[in-house]
């Protein structure tokens, strides 16, 4: 038995595509198939090491001038995102004039890479040189077509596949049918396909997600089914098409029909999966969603973002963070994607110390610089931890990626206005609001809710005032009921019940419970009973349904002893079928967040948890604290 016998025994079929690299270092001799055969094989798993390699053999042994050579190279850089190698591979000079087979490659490789306006420059360049495209060279050419005077350059295509005789060829046609729908030329892309003579899944597929792509959901669905009447088998692509229609339209039947038509056809995999739990996640059937995830075989990091978004949309932040732990567990790197879902259940949960896990993450793998992602991606990260280190009150960490950002949007100032506003920081709120205008910075309603809001936590009801009475005159803002219960909000903690009483009344607007409720929050302060009931009165007409109404109130009888109205209070919440929904707390310890409801034995600690309560409980009796209900 020779070496590559027993090679060939110990590596695994799925590498046996790698084998022949394994030789260049040793083999005596090797003609140019095997460079272009190995070189393939490296564009297909991204084998850049290799790839190098093969670069060098092939200028060593004076094979480089060889047309299949370069094309092989460029489509080998290009598929390891090196495009700026494949076009430095591409203008090299040669013996050889460059073929059309070249300029597909580049082409394609500046398609693939996101620089579509290149690879149509190329390709004005290889008609001005006379090079004759061909059928390999249009569908890529089409794609890259921008959306210029009405779709100016792909009609021009168009009338030239049909001089040079390709109008009928399935692939050119579908990417035709595909540019012709995402720049909502309708009619044109039904023209291409009803004349196309044989029409494959990938065009129907090009329909279906054309359609869809342009909000006609009913047009889509209507070709799909069309599709399985002409005995066409929906392929993978077609399933997470149809699925996203479903999503978006939030039907669960048909996207649960959709579910066992991929369970009959064995498409539970992968790309499918996903667009299963997306479809669930949107239908809010969190549930369904987790199930599908649960039976996947293999979870890749989209899997993953996928479930996370589910119980995120749905307002399970706790979920979100324990199957992040989980993610974590299973050696599953995150992305900027899973970044940009985690930080909010860091927020809504002031999980700090998930939080700056995920922050030292960031810094770690070079996320959040402003040269590794777009402006709009570093803005939107960077506003996300801001957020959550500023909802979690660590305003010294908010402040300092605050600080750091080279560019910052409107968002960024009022997150730091906000966050000094709630944490009652409010000359620093004032301050911050004064910067921004002087940066140019135009403030918007947001601006003012966080403004008035910090006037209102830090006592500056002149301030606030003055705010109000500025905003369309001097800032061009419209005040809205936000900003007048912001107001009555500020009023009522100053003290100044009346004050807020009348603003209540006479502002533009009919106030709306969340003021109504500040003002009756201040009269169990206060111990004014008669606005209270008032205040009741009015909140309770606004959202009968609603249980703080009827909590406060009766704290507010509570607080002057009339204990027999506190008696009626809850006798006209259980009339009303008014319950009180139990309280939630949270608390993040170092192996994780803990979660209670009120009542809550489910804890694996909870003898010792409530041994401790219940001393606390009575330390504080002794000191005459009474529980309100």
């Amino acid at each position: 038995m020779n070496g590559r016998t027993i090679l060939r025994a110990v590596i695994p079929k799925q590498q046996q595509h790698c084998r022949r690299l394994l030789f260049f270092s040793t083999s005596p001799s090797y003609d140019i198939g095997t460079y272009i055969a190995s070189l393939q094989s490296c564009a297909h798993n991204s084998n850049l090491s290799k790839g190098k390699e093969l670069h060098c053999h092939l200028l060593k042994n004076a094979f480089f001038g060889s047309p299949l050579a370069v094309t092989s190279l460029i489509n080998m850089y290009s598929k390891c995102t090196l495009i700026d190698h494949s076009l430095r591979v591409f203008n090299y000079p040669t013996q050889h004039d460059k073929n059309v087979f070249a300029y597909n490659a580049i082409i394609a490789g500046f398609v693939a890479n996101g620089l579509p306006r290149r690879g149509f420059g190329l390709y004005r360049q290889m008609r001005h040189l006379g090079i004759v495209p061909d059928k390999f060279t249009f569908p890529c050419v089409i794609r890259a077509c921008g959306d210029d005077e009405g779709g100016l350059e792909v009609r021009k295509i168009h009338g030239l596949l049909f001089k040079l005789g390709l109008e009928l060829d399935v692939f050119v046609g579908s990417a035709l049918v595909n540019t012709y729908m995402k720049f909502g030329l309708v009619v044109e892309a039904h023209e291409v396909f009803e004349e196309l003579p044989v029409r494959d899944v990938v065009l129907w597929n090009a329909v279906v997600n054309g359609y869809a792509l342009i909000g006609r959901f009913q047009e889509a669905l209507g070709v799909f089914r069309r599709m399985g009447g002409n005995g066409v088998v929906p392929c993978r692509y077609t399933v997470t098409g149809v699925l996203s229609i479903f999503s978006v339209m939030g039907d669960f039947d048909n996207g649960r029909a959709v579910h066992g038509m991929v369970i009959k056809m064995g498409y539970e995999s992968g790309v499918v999966s996903n667009a299963l739990i997306d479809m669930y996640g949107k239908c809010k059937c969190v549930g369904d969603a987790l199930s599908v995830f649960e039976v996947m075989d293999e979870r890749d990091v989209f899997s993953w973002n996928s479930i996370m978004s589910v119980h995120e949309r749905c307002g399970d932040h706790y979920g979100t963070l324990r199957l992040f732990d989980r993610m974590l567990g299973n050696g599953v790197q995150p992305d900027l994607v899973t970044v940009t879902t985690v930080l909010p259940a860091c927020t809504h949960l002031a999980a700090l110390m998930h939080g700056r896990e995920i922050h030292g993450y960031m810094v770690v793998n070079g996320l959040g610089k402003e040269e590794s992602h777009s402006d709009f991606d570093y803005v939107l990260l960077n506003n996300a931890l801001m957020d959550m280190y500023a909802k979690c009150g660590n305003m010294r960490d908010a402040r300092m990626v605050f600080d750091n950002m080279r560019e910052k949007d409107v968002a960024s100032w009022n997150i730091m206005i906000t966050g000094y506003g709630m944490h009652g920081y409010g000359d620093e709120a004032l301050d911050t609001f004064s910067r921004m205008c002087q940066a140019h910075m135009i403030p918007n309603e947001i601006s003012f809710v966080g403004l008035l809001s910090a006037c209102s936590h830090a006592g500056m009801v002149k301030e606030g005032l003055g705010f109000l009475s500025e905003m369309e005159s001097k800032y061009g803002v419209s005040p809205s009921i936000e900003h007048y219960t912001c107001v009555i909000d500020m009023l009522c903690r100053a003290g100044q019940l009346m004050e807020a009483y009348d603003l209540a009344l006479t502002m533009p607007f009919k106030a709306d419970p969340v003021g109504w409720r500040s003002l009756l929050a201040a009269c169990r302060l206060h111990k004014d009973t008669d606005l209270a009931e008032i205040a009741a009165s009015k909140v309770i007409e606004l959202e009968p349904g609603h249980c703080g109404n009827y909590v406060l109130m009766s704290n507010v009888y509570g607080v002057v002893g009339r204990y027999e109205e506190v008696s009626e209070v809850r006798h006209t919440m259980k009339q009303q079928n008014v319950k009180k929904r139990p309280g939630c707390s949270w608390i993040e310890l170092v192996n994780g967040v803990h979660v209670f409801i009120t009542g809550d034995r489910t804890h694996p600690q909870t003898d010792f948890i409530y041994a401790g309560l219940n001393s606390l409980t009575a330390v504080l009796q002794e000191h005459g604290y009474v529980p309100f209900i």
